[in-house]
């Protein structure tokens, strides 16, 4: 494991590297953390789902994977970092989700793909599966790293306190006792994704797939990764959805 300021970087597998920093909401009360997730596929290019800044620690452990190909955006909300990537690597395929475009527009970011418009067909599918879930309020997607059995989300699933994304920082990972836990065992987790399910019947088809997917881990943006039993965290944390 390395590290630069307050980025932590680390190895999961030879060909997955997760950049974890600090990242609160609601004045410091709530230590959410923020994770990017680089994965070099196949082809010897590089995936990455871009929601932490590119620091020099970041962009040198990223050219050392490959040469970047595609820069995703995680869900509606996790977008403030990817003008940075995209400057940096030009030539690479941005790709957002619905109603994301309008956000950036300011920025003049113009995306490449977008989930829940075009053709979920990239490019990357021999080694990704993705899934857009178009009933869920954030628009997010889940990601299956076939080669690793890696699940990749943003806000589908949180696992706090934040323990690893506040490892650099002089910053508590602890939630202020007047939040609810929140990780895919407790109760206002199940709560929180069936309310943010605005479409439930597209949210359980969405749901039911991710669970025949065949992952050993979640990597998620907000929270650690889970390495373990990752299924049925998953089952879990959807189990109004799965029935």
């Amino acid at each position: 494991m390395t590290a630069g300021d307050d980025i932590v970087i680390r190895e999961i597998t030879p060909e997955v590297v997760t950049f974890s920093r600090p990242f609160t909401r609601f004045y410091g009360a709530f230590p959410m953390g923020g994770r990017s997730t680089a994965i070099r596929l196949s082809t010897g290019n590089v995936w990455v789902v871009a929601s932490t800044p590119l620091s020099p620690e970041t962009k040198e452990t990223v050219n050392k994977l490959g040469k970047v190909e595609f820069i995703l955006a995680a869900d509606a909300d996790h977008h403030i970092f990817l003008s940075e990537w995209k400057q940096e690597y030009p030539e690479a395929k941005l790709i957002g989700v619905q109603g994301l475009a309008e956000k950036k527009r300011s920025e003049s970011l113009k995306f490449d793909y977008t989930y829940g418009v075009d053709d979920p067909k990239f490019g990357f599918e021999e080694d990704i599966d993705s899934l857009y879930f178009s009933g869920f309020s954030k628009k997010d997607v889940a990601w299956l790293h076939k080669p690793s059995k890696s699940l990749i989300v943003a806000d589908l699933i949180f696992n706090l306190p934040a323990n690893e994304q506040y490892s650099k920082s002089k910053s508590s990972p602890k939630v202020a006792f007047f939040f609810p836990k929140f990780e895919p065992y407790s109760k206002f987790h199940q709560d929180f994704v069936w309310k943010e399910g605005k479409n439930k019947e597209a949210m359980k088809t969405a749901a039911k797939t991710v669970a025949t997917w065949d992952f050993e881990r979640i990597i998620m943006c907000h929270g650690d990764v889970i390495e373990k039993d990752a299924k049925k965290a998953w089952e879990t944390a959807y189990a109004r959805y799965l029935v």
